[in-house]
Order: structure tokens, then sequence, then C-alpha cells
């Protein structure tokens, strides 16, 4: 089987990004060919660039209103790379239905809660404020609809009494760091059935 190529998309620091380029090696049958962000200053371009993965960025700032123009810039250094998987790992720009369709059954998002619970922002004040007792991430496909598409695979954590929103998000990255890679190995092998973590 021939390794994919993968393209992780960041906003910021980039820790589920460095869980991601540290899990493809060996045997593993993806390889990161790009990491790019839409903020140059994101902490993780450098931690990305230090492992030698090539880099890349799109400010969005100066296409304020024109998300068009935007991705059809982001477009470029994919087209360059050619990547055969895209993950967005806290990628903090909403794509358009046409950006979508250009990846259409390749591209993964991980998203901080137990979906379709708690789509959008403010997930773990949400679900504290709901009273859950479980919590979690999950790793879908994208879609063209916000934070939907097919489930890849979920993480659960237990809210504990006295849980703030940081708490909770903390004990929920731990598990992102787990669920990411062993999704992306699996999805990257052509295996599609969901992965599931306690």
């Amino acid at each position: 089987m021939s390794t994919k190529r993968v393209a992780i998309l960041i906003s910021g620091g980039g820790s589920n990004m460095l869980t991601l380029l540290d899990s493809m090696t060996g045997d593993h049958p993806g390889r990161p060919c790009l990491v790019l962000s839409n903020d140059p200053q994101a902490g993780g371009l450098a931690k990305a660039a230090a492992r030698g993965v090539p880099v890349a960025h799109v400010d969005h700032r100066p296409f304020k209103g024109d998300r068009a123009a935007f991705e059809a810039a982001l477009i470029e250094p994919l087209q360059e790379h050619k990547p055969d998987i895209v993950c967005l790992a806290g990628f903090m720009r909403v794509l358009t239905g046409d950006f979508v369709a250009r990846f259409e059954g390749r591209m993964l998002n991980i998203h901080p809660s137990l979906l379709p619970k708690y789509k959008g922002l403010h997930t773990h004040s949400r679900a504290l404020a709901a009273g859950e007792r479980a919590h979690g991430c999950t790793v879908h496909e994208v879609t063209a609809a916000l934070d939907d598409g097919p489930i890849l695979g979920q993480a659960q954590v237990p809210v504990e009494p006295g849980d703030t929103p940081e708490t909770l998000a903390a004990r929920v990255l731990v598990q992102e760091h787990r669920l990411y890679p062993a999704v992306l190995r699996r999805y990257a092998g052509g295996d599609r059935s969901p992965v599931l973590l306690g």
C-alpha cells in the first residue's frame, strides 16, 4: 500500500499537530507533507519546521469579509504539496462548502465534545452547564455542515465534581492526543471503522 501524504492545518501552538507528526513513523501508513496555518505567528509552525516538516501560512486577516479569496490562497500550498489526507488540528476558521468539496472524504477534524452534542465553541462550559456526567472528544470526517460528518472516533472522560471548563478541557486534551493519532493511522490505512477509547 502506498504511503498517504498528510497535511495538517493549525491556528496556534499545535499540540494535536505534534502528536500526529510524532505518530507518523515506522510502519504508519501516513507521512506529513505540510503544516499550514492561517496565523503567521502560530507557535506550531516553528515546532513543525524543527521536525523537518514543510510549513506555510496564509494570514486570514487581509481577507476579512472575503472567505473565497482567503480559501483560494489557502489552496495554493495544498496544491503544491498534494496531500492525500487533510487533518484540521485546532484550525480556527470555518471552511466553506466549496473548499471542503475539494477534499471530500479526505479531510478530518478533531472536536472537543462527544458529537453530535455541543457543536461549535465553548464545549466544556456548555457540557458542565448541562450537567453532563461524561464529556470527551470526537474525530470526524469534515462536511460542509459545521462539526458534522461521519464519526471516526471518540474518547470519553468522566465529568468530576468541582470541574471547571479549564480542568475538564485539560483532561479532554489528554484524550485528544490519544484519539487523533489512532484514528489517523486507521484512516490512512483504509479502515474507516470508528475508534472508541474509554
